[in-house]
């Protein structure tokens, strides 16, 4: 039996399509610092606590 290991860390893809939003709206989120990525050698990734936070500060800004 196999067990799936909990996903660490996102491609900008996988972000983008996982909060609805497109490319140049995650670099800017990277950017000003709303979103945490970080540089793995040529790839940008998004560690996956920094995008649940991203996104439930999002929903929470819009809830308030």
């Amino acid at each position: 039996m196999h067990h799936a290991i909990p996903k660490r860390a996102y491609s900008i893809s996988q972000v983008c399509e996982a909060s609805s939003l497109g490319k140049s709206s995650i670099y800017e989120h990277i950017r000003t610092g709303r979103l945490k990525a970080k540089r793995i050698g040529g790839r940008t990734i998004v560690p996956a606590e920094a995008l649940d936070e991203f996104i439930t500060s999002a929903a929470d800004a819009r809830v308030a």
